[in-house]
């Protein structure tokens, strides 16, 4: 009697690849959008660097940061995954502008003021809690 050849996969081959794929992927995605949500995070220190130079070259020709009360340069608005604010304070000799999340990086806010101090104002609770670095950079990890 001749054996008969057989093709293809049985049955417990096959769920044991699907349990190996099911594995990948639930370390795997989690992995990727956290790696996708720290490249959305430059544009924060992009942004707040570039209008941190605005307000310092306005401050070189008017002596203060304020124009009208406010802000001397509007707040970028262009921006996909943060808003801008700025907030003149001690009669238009200091600022902070502030970085806000939205979408995809929403519970990231960062600060930068006049005086270049960088900090880490909040996080996403799932990136877990602000580190002692926070206080004076910016949290990208």
């Amino acid at each position: 009697m001749k054996k008969r050849e057989t093709a293809g996969f049985t049955l417990i081959e096959a769920m044991v690849l699907v349990a190996v794929l099911g594995i990948l992927a639930a370390i795997g995605v989690p992995n990727y959008s956290r790696y996708v949500t720290r490249g959305h995070l430059v544009e924060a220190g992009n942004a707040l660097g570039d209008y941190r130079a605005r307000m310092d070259q306005f401050y070189k020709d008017n002596s203060t940061y304020a124009k009208a009360g406010a802000c001397a340069h509007a707040t970028p608005t262009n921006l996909d995954s943060f808003a801008i604010s700025c907030v003149v304070a001690t009669g238009g000799q200091a600022y902070v502008a502030t970085a806000t999340g939205v979408g995809s990086t929403a519970g990231f806010v960062y600060t930068i003021n006049h005086a270049n101090a960088r900090t880490t104002a909040a996080i996403p609770s799932h990136w877990g809690s602000l580190t002692r670095d926070a206080r004076n950079t910016w949290v990208t990890r």
